[in-house]
């Protein structure tokens, strides 16, 4: 079997024809029918009939417990439509709500209970999000036939697909960088590309960008106190401070005390920079004066790549 990527086809269906709507996303091939429902849409979601069926269901939104972050729970049901009812009226934290099913009900309370406990064992491995759930159950819990649990990782394995495309990353395992801690720093980051930005006042910060992410590493330092006033990313960056991500050293600047995945690198210049910032002139490749967009650039171009290579 190859291991070359290959495409795939979501189907994303605007149920009545506005964006803000109800969401219905399939992938080609797949019996598997995602849900993407607001609080406003929420009555439209309890409507469907496919959600009278055996299923899985989540609810996200932003954690109040942890400015900054977010909050998921997850769970299963015979009937998805009277559970995530009753679960949505026991959280206020929720801003979206997912149900899964499939178009043909093939799904037995075997196979959910199963999908329950794996998701929330990635999701709980992928730390993005705290867990609402109380227990976290063993997928082991429920003894499935072999087969039917190569089936449900299949499940899961298209869930991973179809979840980030509407707008949840809970599954998503963290870049290595920032993942794998206990490796030596030269080894997690072997053969990525290094950006660095070296500020006249202190900030000396260095980073590698993976699967769409932008990681700072650690020992990295941010300045304490710029003195600019307009910060986008001033929540982001409290909530670092107060986690201890980001420490005083005593000497006007914050150290990274472990390394930290950014949605974007401007995101990353703003926190180390305590300002507004253009991330992507703002990085530059270390040990050279080219920025962030010129690496960029040169990705589409093999000669350019070259030469910032070199």
């Amino acid at each position: 079997m190859s291991d070359t990527p290959f495409g795939r086809t979501i189907q994303l269906f605007l149920v009545d024809g506005t964006p803000n709507g109800l969401r219905k996303a399939t992938i080609h091939g797949w019996t598997g029918l995602t849900f993407v429902a607001t609080d406003s849409t929420f009555g439209a979601l309890l409507a469907r009939p496919e959600l009278d069926r055996t299923g899985v269901y989540i609810l996200h939104g932003p954690d109040p417990q942890r400015p900054g972050g977010t909050r998921a729970y997850i769970g299963s049901a015979n009937s998805v439509v009277e559970r995530i009812k009753q679960s949505a009226g026991q959280r206020e934290f929720w801003e979206t709500a997912i149900a899964v099913t499939t178009s043909d009900d093939d799904l037995s309370k075997g196979h959910v209970e199963y999908l329950e406990a794996r998701l929330i064992e990635m999701a709980a491995s992928a730390k993005r999000v705290e867990l609402d759930n109380g227990t976290h159950p063993s997928g082991l819990r429920r003894r499935l036939p072999e087969a039917d649990q190569a089936n449900m990782e299949q499940f899961l394995l298209n869930l991973q697909v179809i979840l980030p495309v509407i707008g949840l990353d809970l599954l998503k395992p963290q870049p290595r960088a920032a993942a794998q801690t206990s490796a030596p720093l030269e080894q997690r980051t072997y053969g990525d590309i290094k950006f660095e930005i070296r500020h006249k006042a202190g900030a000396a910060a260095d980073a590698v960008e993976e699967d769409g992410e932008f990681i700072v590493l650690e020992g990295s330092l941010a300045l304490k106190d710029s003195g600019f006033q307009a910060n986008t990313y001033s929540t982001l960056r409290a909530t670092l401070i107060s986690k201890g991500i980001l420490q005083d050293t005593g000497e006007g600047l914050y150290r990274f005390a472990v390394p930290f995945s950014f949605n974007s690198p401007s995101a990353a210049a703003a926190v180390v920079l305590d300002r507004n910032a253009n991330g992507r002139t703002e990085w530059k490749v270390k040990g050279t004066k080219r920025t962030y967009a010129d690496w960029k650039i040169a990705q589409s171009d093999p000669a350019l790549r070259i030469a910032i290579l070199d």
